[in-house]
């Protein structure tokens, strides 16, 4: 599937999972789109140029030709899939399609996410860091807690088929132990991991 005949241009750091959202929603959705890889370790979601494209400094940011440049994960795969199966078609589907997605940045991404790039890409120690990591995977367990008990009875999140809502969640929840974060007591997680990633078309995190 091509989304017009426009070339979308993605503006990532291949192992970041907001990134990783847009990625595999163009994979999946087969668009064809452009990767210039930014160095956020290095500060290069912090330059000039950069900063013009996105002024709050963070990536993913998608060019849209003719349109601009598009921030904000969520917002990015919203756009992309519109109209697609990723989706629900039935509003309270979609509605809960959402309500996992806004869960996702609240407690998902601020948690799980934070600690595994403090951990996993800035090498930080648990002394140095100290009790913001316990407070971090403390909330980090909890939402763990929330996905567990919901996966207990459904193959998926939102509406029981594959939608935004299992890409959103799956991608800092899939590398949870990069920060340190131990799934197996999680059976539920690790078995619709497994059904996220057997998806057609599925590529993994650091795929361009």
């Amino acid at each position: 599937m091509t989304k017009g005949v426009m070339m979308y241009r993605l503006y990532d750091y291949l192992p970041s999972g907001n990134g990783y959202k847009a990625r595999l929603v163009l994979k999946q959705l087969r668009i064809d789109y452009q990767l210039v890889e930014v160095d956020i370790i290095n500060g290069g979601s912090r330059t000039p140029e950069f900063l013009a494209k996105n002024p709050n400094g963070r990536i993913p940011v998608l060019e849209v030709p003719g349109k601009g440049f598009l921030p904000e994960s969520h917002a990015i795969v919203s756009y992309l899939a519109d109209g697609s199966e990723l989706i629900p078609a039935d509003a309270f589907e979609r509605a809960c399609m959402w309500q996992w997605m806004c869960f996702e940045q609240y407690h998902v991404e601020p948690n799980i996410g934070t600690v595994r790039f403090w951990v996993h890409f800035l090498r930080k120690t648990r002394a140095e860091l100290g009790e913001k990591l316990i407070e971090k995977k403390k909330s980090g367990y909890a939402a763990l807690d929330v996905l567990e008990e919901t996966l207990r009875d459904r193959e998926y999140l939102a509406g029981n088929r594959y939608s935004l809502a299992d890409i959103s969640l799956f991608a800092y929840t899939h590398v949870a132990h990069e920060g340190g974060f131990d799934l197996q007591p999680y059976p539920g997680v690790r078995a619709w991991c497994d059904r996220v990633a057997s998806q057609p078309d599925w590529v993994p995190i650091t795929a361009r």
